[in-house]
Order: C-alpha cells, then structure tokens, then sequence
C-alpha cells in the first residue's frame, strides 16, 4: 500500500528536512511478496513509474527510510539498497528530483534539421552535443533538444533516437517521429541497411591500398576499461566489427579517408583506424593527436542513405565538412572537397 503526501503534511520524522521544491513523500507498507527481497526490488515493484537505479539513488542519498510498526516512532538510520525486507514494515520514500530524474526534459537549442517529414527526421549533429543524458551531461543534450523541438517525440522511448554519435564526432542521424518508424527504422539498422560513410582525417599516409576491407571485433580494451580495443573473441568478450576503408588524400604524414560502417560498434571507426596504425587527428584516447588546430577526433558522419521505412521511398543525405576539419585539411596541407552524388 502506497500513500502520498503534500509537503505541508509530511510525516513528522521529517520535519527537520529541507527538501526544497518539488519534493513529494509516499509512505509504504509491504505486502507479505516482499518478505525476504532486497529493499530495491521491492520498491521498484510498489513505485513501477520510478526506474530501480533511480530508488537505488534515492536509498543511497538516505532518502528511503523505514518506521516502526507503531504510528508516531521516529524514522530509522537510512538504508542499503540489498537489505532484506519483511512483510509489514512501513517506509516513507522522499521522491526529489535529482539531475537523473529531471534529465528527459525539453530544452530549447538551435537544430540542424536537414529533413523533417512526418515520420522522421534528420539532425545534422554539431561537435560537443552529447545524444542522450549521462552522468556529467545530465541536460543539454541531443536528446532535451528534440523534446523542445518536436511534441511527438516525448511520446517515444529516447525521443525517437535509433542511434548515436559520440560527443566530439559531428554529422548526420536519423531521427525517429512515430513509433513504427522507430521500430522499422531499428530494424533497418540492425539489417545492415542503412548506409552511414564518414570522412576522417588520420595521421600517416594511407598505406592499406585503394581499398580495405577491416573485419576486426571490439570490445572492452582488457587494460583500460575506458576504451575500446581489438580483441580475440576467444580470449575476452566483444562483438564482429566490419568497416570498409577507403582513401581520398594521402601525403606527407597525413591522410582523408572515407569509412563506410558494416556494423555500428562502440567507437568502432577510431578503433579500427588506430589498429591499422592510422589513428585519427585529435583522438587521443587512442593514439591520435592535436595537428591542424584540431584538438577533437577528426571525424564527420557525412553521409547518410536507406530507404524510407514507411513510404519506401530512397533518401540520400550530406552534411559538408564542418569548419575546424575542413581547415585543419588545408593547414596540413590535405585540402580536400567532397562531392554530393544524386543518388544514393
């Protein structure tokens, strides 16, 4: 049984609280299916519109307290997420907003909307947005944008987003506006057909040929857990990784390739450039670094094509060469103009 109370009303053990605004307290009794489970647990299953990390960060912050069975005893000493409950005891869970909880809110900023119709869109993405909260980018995101910018898509799990680039790499994704487009759009995805191709600029000149076929696995690097890395499947865990390399302008110590992704993994073009002896401009998580004033990874989700999933109609996609990657090309002496075919 769940109660909830106005701030006014709260139970007295919490008087000396300071809660600030938008603070509501629901007082818990536990049904006898929660004797023996851990605390988290059970109030997920009594708070279902409240996800279990988010109650876990609310046990951790001492906001989950239990009372004794008789009205009017004092609030225990806060509690640990895998304590035992038993049937009958009464909590009081303080629900205030915390970063996590407030993250899935609209946020007004100027998109790059290439394409709009009313099952999708495509966002040309700048350098430095995140996609979706996390910790340390709990707002402003790609995602609190298109709430603002769309109705429909508070309506959609993640907004409509199908898939992401990472912070410091620009370009072009797909958007979806409609759940069946998000559905059929995921599904395309995980077919292998969509067509993502971007353009990098990397260190050394290209020395793989006029084309080169990478069918590398990545996982967790096993000795910096904050990257990733090529690895032997029967050695550590990880997933087939395919990309199709080719380059546009190579000389010097410098190169332009184009990448075409056969799967979508965890930083994959950057790994498995960095594998090839060929690290990206400006990636210093894998052995990149800063030349042509660039100080993030040198790489632009230039092209993007597939079939629209709902009309079936072809679509086909380009987003120039943003400033800072264009220049640091013709600082190094690579200048390099790409060309819009028509079709896809």
């Amino acid at each position: 049984m769940t109660h909830s109370y106005p701030e006014d009303s709260r139970p007295e053990a919490d008087e000396a609280a300071d809660p600030g605004e938008g603070v509501e307290y629901r007082a818990l009794t536990l049904p006898s299916q929660a004797n023996g489970q851990r605390l988290d647990k059970v109030l997920a299953e009594l708070l279902p519109e409240f996800s279990r990390s988010y109650l876990q960060q609310l046990i951790e912050q001492g906001l989950v307290r239990k009372k004794n069975v008789k009205p009017g005893d004092a609030v225990a000493a806060p509690a640990k997420a895998s304590l035992k409950t038993k049937a009958g005891e009464e909590w009081v869970v303080e629900l205030r907003p915390t970063p996590q909880s407030q993250a899935f809110k609209p946020e007004p900023m100027a998109l790059d909307i290439v394409h709009r119709d009313e099952h999708l869109l495509i966002v040309n993405k700048p350098v430095g947005l995140v996609v979706h909260p996390a910790p340390g980018n709990w707002s402003g995101t790609l995602l609190n944008g298109l709430l603002a910018a769309d109705a429909q898509a508070a309506q959609l799990p993640r907004a409509g987003i199908v898939h992401r680039l990472d912070k410091d790499t620009s370009g072009l994704m797909v958007v979806a506006r409609t759940r069946a487009a998000m559905d059929a759009l995921v599904a395309l995805i995980a077919r292998r057909d969509v067509s993502r191709q971007y353009l990098a600029l990397a260190h050394r000149p290209w020395r793989g040929g006029e084309r080169r076929e990478v069918n590398a696995p990545i996982g967790r690097d096993p000795a910096n857990r904050l990257r990733m890395a090529v690895v032997d499947l029967a050695l550590s865990p990880g997933k087939t990784a395919s990309t199709t390399i080719e380059p546009l302008v190579s000389r010097d110590a410098w190169c332009w390739v184009r990448c075409t992704l056969g799967t979508g993994r965890t930083h994959q073009i950057r790994v498995h450039m960095a594998s090839l002896g060929h690290p990206l401009v400006g990636d210093a998580l894998y052995g990149g670094a800063p030349a042509g004033g660039l100080h993030r990874q040198a790489l632009h989700a230039w092209r993007l094509a597939f079939v629209h999933p709902m009309t079936g109609e072809p679509l086909c996609f380009y987003a120039d060469l943003p400033q800072d990657m264009a220049e640091a090309g013709r600082l190094l002496g690579l200048s390099y103009n790409e060309s819009h075919p028509a079709s896809p």
